[in-house]
């Protein structure tokens, strides 16, 4: 799925269109999934640089702002990284706050089930057409198939065709390229082929695949990626 970028002429209406997608989503769910979308609502509304697609906040900021103590903060921020809609997009340093990222895509992708409440029109808005090909006379390369997905039903192979399913570009940029070398005590070890994308992972992704685990294996509850030894 192809999501527009909320800037130019129609980025308000896309904007209220994300908004109203996580509205419903929470109204759709029980009173913990309603107040977790609640404050991730308040925090896009009040904070988020839809531009740069920032969100730039301290522990302290946000508790006053949702009225909770900063341990409850920690844990809802967890919660929204494990789902995959938020993302740490600068670790916080010394006299820096950290800055977050919002993953839009994810997002809508996980409120879809709700679209066809809000009404016929709302995907045919939100999702971006896809553009006619020019007319050429350059003889395209053949396209190479597709990376073979995992066979089986152990949970490893669950979980491949799962990421492959939320997003096959991020499949086959990162995921296919792990391994899982052991899981046992709630954590799984994946291995990566290099130094470069275990960290890169690790950095950017383990959230997702932490989620997509749980699902898949309530008892995981987190995750270690490393470098397969050459």
């Amino acid at each position: 799925m192809q999501v527009r970028k909320p800037v130019g002429s129609n980025a308000s209406a896309l904007k209220y269109d994300i908004l109203s997608a996580l509205g419903v989503h929470a109204l759709a769910g029980d009173k913990h999934r309603q107040r977790l979308v609640l404050r991730l609502i308040t925090l896009i509304t009040t904070r988020y640089n839809w531009r740069s697609n920032e969100l730039s906040m301290g522990r302290e900021e946000i508790a006053r702002l949702w009225s909770v103590n900063e341990r409850t903060v920690k844990r809802d921020m967890a919660k929204l990284r494990s789902l995959g809609w938020l993302t740490v997009k600068k670790a916080g340093v010394r006299g820096r706050v950290t800055v977050y990222e919002l993953d839009l895509k994810q997002i809508l992708m996980d409120t879809r089930d709700g679209w066809s409440l809000i009404g016929p029109d709302f995907q045919a808005r939100i999702e971006e057409p896809k553009e006619s090909e020019p007319i050429s006379n350059v003889v395209p390369f053949q396209a190479v198939p597709a990376p073979a997905l995992p066979e089986g039903d152990d949970p490893w192979s669950q979980v491949q065709h799962a990421l492959q399913g939320r997003d096959p570009e991020l499949w086959s940029s990162w995921y296919r390229h792990l391994n899982e070398a052991d899981r046992a005590g709630g954590e799984v070890l994946l291995t990566a082929p290099s130094r470069f994308m275990a960290d890169y992972i690790a950095s950017h992704l383990a959230a997702r695949i932490t989620a997509v685990y749980a699902q898949i294996d309530p008892s995981i509850r987190s995750l270690r990626i490393v470098a397969a030894e050459g």
